[in-house]
């Protein structure tokens, strides 16, 4: 008996190796030296709050040595994120986007399955034209909530890179916040940061 409990013991750890070993799997493949990436999505991208050298991508710039182009429109709802989603792609031949859009369309409650297929499809057409994604998420209505809950049903879904908490814990630090729902150059830094080491995790960069 206890040789048995010994081996179940024994197995069930083996077998949660192997299902951590398999959660934590690199979603990324990694970007070349001269890789573009492109920052999609509204005023957070943009930069609102801050400078243009202030904004995350181009700090994320400055952080990565990669041309991250700045594809952000403030106010932007992900309808119109989705017209153009793909010109931009087309554009700028990038190896990664990242996309961090749908909060224009909590703001103005707008219908959230809409909102999720219409990013859904962002991230099909990202796919399609060999186009890696890192979606962000964004919080509900309420800043100091979590992030609204399909944005997790998205990453599952689609299998994508996914920075979860990262958007609405800024949110949430008055020293970062240049008003209630935009960041300072200093909490768009941070942001930055914390992109990059995920890309990093995620296997994109070394």
């Amino acid at each position: 008996m206890a040789e048995l409990k010994k081996y179940l013991c024994l197995t069930l750890i083996l077998v949660g190796s192997v299902l951590l070993t398999a959660c934590s799997d690199p979603k990324l493949q990694p970007l070349s030296s001269n890789a573009t990436i492109v920052a999609f999505g509204d005023s957070l991208t943009e930069g609102i709050g801050a400078s243009k050298e202030g904004s995350y991508p181009s700090q994320l710039a400055m952080i990565t040595g990669l041309e991250v182009v700045n594809a952000g429109i403030s106010g932007e709802t992900t309808d119109r994120g989705l017209a153009r989603f793909e010109d931009v792609l087309m554009q700028y031949n990038p190896e990664l986007v990242i996309l961090l859009e749908g909060g224009n369309d909590i703001l103005r409650n707008h219908n959230q399955n809409q909102t999720k297929q219409n990013l859904a499809q962002m991230i099909d057409i990202a796919k399609q034209n060999n186009v890696q994604v890192l979606l962000m998420g964004v919080p509900e209505k309420n800043l100091f909530s979590s992030v609204a809950g399909f944005y997790d049903e998205l990453a599952e879904e689609h299998q994508v890179a996914y920075m979860r908490g990262e958007v609405s814990d800024l949110l949430k630090t008055k020293k970062y916040k240049s008003d209630q729902i935009h960041l300072n150059a200093q909490g768009y830094r941070v942001l930055a940061e914390k992109i990059a080491e995920t890309l990093k995790d995620e296997g994109a960069l070394p």
